[in-house]
């Protein structure tokens, strides 16, 4: 195996992280908990009810003139008329708040959220296990500050 990486200032191994290889092992344990996460209720009710929404017509009727006019917005954003700007952005926030108040959505918004934080709870959880084992300071490549 050829070594990559690059000796930094301070005349340690340093990697890119497109350089490093990862562990079959590790890989293997990886998928398995995306194949568990994939099968998890949270993501089976997130799957639900985004096919109902997939399949509820005033709801996409909804969506479809929401990006109608987004696109307009960019249009008279261009042509610089900040008045029609202003009344298109008025209609969206209108037709926002109908498409939050319906529960179907708040349904779909609720199982993207439950998602969110298995998927945050699960990192969470490797980030502190290994930081335990190595003592790392998160989000930091500075080197430890008592080196000596």
């Amino acid at each position: 195996m050829i070594e990559k990486g690059h000796l930094n200032s301070l005349g340690m191994m340093s990697y890119d992280t497109k350089d490093l290889i990862i562990r079959d092992d590790i890989m293997a344990k990886a998928k398995e908990l995306a194949e568990l996460i994939s099968s998890s209720e949270e993501v089976q009710q997130y799957q639900k009810a985004e096919e109902k929404i997939r399949n509820h017509e005033h709801v996409q009727s909804l969506i479809t003139t929401l990006k109608k006019r987004q696109k307009e917005i960019v249009a008279f954003e261009s042509f610089q008329n900040p008045q029609m700007v202003a009344k298109i952005e008025k209609e969206m926030e209108s037709l926002q708040d109908e498409i939050d108040a319906i529960p179907l959505v708040v349904e779909f918004q609720q199982s993207q959220s439950d998602i969110n934080y298995l998927l945050q709870l699960v990192m969470s959880v490797i980030r502190d296990t290994v930081s335990e084992k190595i003592d790392v300071e998160a989000g930091t490549d500075a080197p430890p500050s008592n080196c000596g």
